[in-house]
C-alpha cells in the first residue's frame, strides 16, 4: 500500500477510506499524480479510468444512484473539470451523491499564463451542495513557495491540515445526509510523484453524518385536511425502486377518493393506478368541454413524492387547476412545480402516508376516471393494430419485450416520452437522467449504472443523444450483457411536434438536426455487436434473440421514419378522444 509524500493527498484518501468511499472514477493526467496514487495503490478502493471527463462524471452519477451511495470523480486542474459540469447539474437537481475532486495548481500560478490553469475555486456556481476549497500545503515544496509566494508560509502546516481536514469532513457529511453533490478542489505543487509506504497524516474513527432534515411535523393537522377532501391526487415522480411499501399502495389503491398517477421512473407498479398521464389529458385538451373536464379533474389536495415530473400535460393543468393544498412528502428537496406548494413534509413517504386515514368506498373520485383509463388503454390497442412502423409502434414493442429484471436506463427527449405511453414490466428498474433532462451523458449513465447491477441493463435512446454520448462506450470492462436499442429517426424528432415546426432549411438544420448516420462503425470500433431493423416483422425478430447471453454487448439500431412518426404520435391522441 502507497500514498503519496503530499499530506492533503494523504488526508483525502485516507478520509474518502474512513468515510467507506470505494469507488473512484479517475480521468487521467498529471496534476492529480497525488490523488491517483493513492487511490489506485490502496485495495480498498475500485478505480476505473475513464479519459473523456464528461462521461466520466455521468459514469460516476450513474453508479453512485444505483448503488445508492457516494461516488468520486476526480481530474486534473484546468479545463477538465469543467467537463464534470453538466454531470454536477444533474446530480444537484436529481439529489445524487457525487463528489468532485480536483487537482488545482498552487494559487500562485493561477492567472499568470500557466498552462491547464483556471480559477478553479466556485466553478460549478450554484450547482453544487458544498465547496472544500483546500489550502496549499507548506510542508512540501517548501523553497519553491518561499520563491513564489512567502506569505504563504505565515500558516503552519498544521493549522493547514486541521483547516483541511475540517472542509473535507464538512463536504463528506453533506454528501451523504443531503445527496447533492460536493466539490474538493487541492493545489498540489510539483514534485507530484513521489511515494511513501507510511502516511504522515492520520484520520481515525468514522466520519459520521448527522440526519440534518430531522421530521417536524403536525399529523392530525394533515389528517383531518385529508379525512374531509373527497378528492384527492398524489403525483409520484423519479424514484429509486421499491421506495413506497406494498402496505402504502395497498392503501391508497383502495381509496376511491384518491387518483394515483405514476410515470415510468417511479418505479412504482400498480393496475388500479394511473400509468399514461398524457393518455388521459390529452383528451381533455380536444374537448369540447375541457374546463368543465378538467375541474372535475382538479384535486383538493396534492401529494407529491420522489423527483421531477416528466409529462408537461399534468404541469400545465396543475398550474391552471391549483389543488387547495399541496404537500410534497420527502426529506431533502420539495419543488414548487405547480405554483402552488403549502407544505414539505420532512420525513419518509411510508411514514407519513401509513399514518393518514384511508378508508374503502364503493363510490369517489377515482371511479369515474377509471372508466376513462379502460377507454383509453383499449383504444390504444386498437391503433396500434391500425399504424405502420413509426416510434410509436417499436417503442411499444420493445417494452414489451425486455426480459423480467433488467435495469431500464431512458435517454432524454422522445425516449423517455414514449415510454410514458406503453406499460412497463413491474420487475423492471428504471432511470432516466430527469433532474436537467438533457440529451448529454445518458449512455456514459448507463453504463456507470450497470458495472455493480446484479442483473442486466439495457438503455433505450434516441440518436442524438446516443451519438453525442458515444465516448460512454470508451471503457474496456463494459459488460458483454450490456444492451442499446438505438431508435434512429434521423433527428431530433421530438421538434416535429412542437408549435413552430416548418418545412425550411433552417428548421431542419437548427432544431430538428437532420443527419444520415448510424452506429454501425462505432459498434465496430468499440467491439459491440451490431444489428439494425427498419419494419415491424425485423424488429420483433431481432427481439427474440437480443437479450440471449453473448460475449459482446450489443446495439439494435431502429430506423423509423422521419417525416411520418410525428403525425402517428399526434393522431394516437385523437383516435383515443
Amino acid at each position: 500500500m502507497m500514498y503519496s509524500e503530499i499530506p492533503s493527498a494523504q488526508l483525502l484518501v485516507l478520509s474518502f477510506k474512513a468515510k467507506g468511499i470505494k469507488n473512484i472514477v479517475i480521468s487521467p493526467g498529471s496534476r492529480n499524480a497525488p490523488l491517483t496514487l493513492g487511490f489506485s495503490k490502496n485495495p480498498f478502493f475500485k478505480c476505473f479510468s475513464i479519459v473523456d471527463e464528461r462521461c466520466a462524471a455521468f459514469f460516476a452519477l450513474g453508479m453512485a444512484r444505483q448503488l445508492q451511495e457516494p461516488v468520486a470523480v476526480v481530474c486534473t486542474s484546468g479545463s477538465a473539470l469543467l467537463n464534470y459540469y453538466p454531470a454536477v447539474a444533474e446530480a444537484f437537481y436529481s439529489e445524487i451523491p457525487l463528489i468532485v475532486v480536483s487537482a488545482d495548481r498552487p494559487p500562485y500560478k493561477i492567472d499568470v499564463g500557466d498552462g491547464q490553469t483556471i480559477q478553479q475555486s466556485h466553478a460549478f456556481g450554484k450547482h453544487i451542495g458544498y465547496e472544500a476549497n483546500l489550502k496549499l500545503d507548506v510542508s512540501h515544496s517548501t523553497e519553491t513557495i518561499k520563491e513564489f509566494d512567502e506569505s504563504l508560509l505565515s500558516h503552519s502546516q498544521q493549522e493547514i491540515e486541521v483547516y483541511n481536514k475540517k472542509e473535507i469532513i464538512s463536504a463528506l457529511q453533506l454528501v451523504s445526509s443531503e445527496n447533492l453533490p460536493v466539490h474538493i478542489n487541492i493545489p498540489f505543487e510539483e514534485p507530484l510523484y513521489g511515494q511513501t509506504e507510511e502516511p504522515e497524516i492520520k484520520v481515525t474513527g468514522d466520519i459520521r453524518t448527522e440526519d440534518s432534515n430531522p421530521a417536524n411535523y403536525d399529523l392530525e393537522e394533515y389528517s383531518n385536511i385529508w379525512s374531509t377532501s373527497p378528492r384527492k391526487m398524489v403525483l409520484i415522480g423519479v424514484q429509486q425502486p421499491d421506495v413506497l411499501s406494498k402496505s402504502v399502495l395497498d392503501k391508497l389503491a383502495l381509496d376511491s377518493t384518491t387518483l394515483v398517477f405514476t410515470e415510468t421512473t417511479s418505479n412504482i407498479h400498480d393496475s388500479r393506478f394511473f400509468a399514461s398521464i398524457d393518455s388521459i389529458i390529452a383528451p381533455i385538451e380536444k374537448s369540447a368541454a375541457r374546463d368543465e373536464l378538467f375541474e372535475a379533474l382538479r384535486p383538493d389536495v396534492l401529494i407529491t413524492l420522489g423527483g421531477l415530473i416528466v409529462s408537461k400535460k399534468i404541469k400545465a393543468f396543475l398550474r391552471k387547476y391549483k389543488p387547495k393544498h399541496h404537500w410534497h412528502v420527502g426529506k431533502n428537496k420539495a419543488y414548487d412545480t405547480f405554483f402552488c406548494l403549502s407544505s414539505h413534509v420532512r420525513t419518509e413517504p411510508n411514514t407519513f402516508l401509513n399514518n393518514l386515514p384511508h378508508w374503502e368506498q364503493k363510490e369517489g373520485f377515482r371511479l369515474r376516471w377509471d372508466e376513462v383509463k379502460n377507454h383509453y388503454q383499449n383504444r390504444r390497442e386498437a391503433y396500434l393494430e391500425k399504424i405502420g412502423f413509426s416510434d410509436f409502434w417499436a417503442f411499444n414493442e420493445i417494452q414489451g419485450s425486455i426480459p423480467d429484471s433488467y435495469q431500464v436506463h431512458l435517454a432524454n427527449s422522445s425516449t423517455v416520452r414514449y415510454s410514458q405511453l406503453f406499460p412497463m414490466n413491474e420487475t423492471l428498474s428504471v432511470f432516466c437522467n430527469r433532474g436537467t433532462s438533457g440529451i448529454d451523458g445518458s449512455t456514459s449513465t448507463a453504463v456507470g449504472a450497470s458495472i455493480y447491477y446484479p442483473e442486466p441493463t439495457v438503455l433505450i435512446t434516441g440518436d442524438l443523444s446516443f451519438f453525442y454520448d458515444s465516448n460512454g462506450l470508451w471503457f474496456d470492462n463494459l459488460r458483454s450483457d450490456f444492451r442499446i436499442i438505438l431508435i434512429n429517426n434521423g433527428g431530433g424528432g421530438i421538434f416535429r411536434i412542437l408549435p413552430g415546426s416548418e418545412q425550411t432549411d433552417e428548421f431542419s438544420s437548427y432544431f430538428e438536426t437532420v443527419h444520415s448516420l448510424n452506429a454501425n462503425n462505432l459498434a465496430m470500433m468499440y467491439g459491440l455487436d451490431y444489428a439494425n431493423v427498419s419494419n415491424k416483422q425485423d424488429l420483433k425478430n431481432e427481439l427474440e434473440s437480443f437479450y440471449i447471453s453473448s460475449d459482446t454487448p450489443k446495439i439494435l439500431e431502429v430506423f423509423t421514419p422521419r417525416l411520418q412518426n410525428d403525425k402517428i404520435l399526434l393522431d394516437y391522441f385523437d383516435f383515443i378522444s
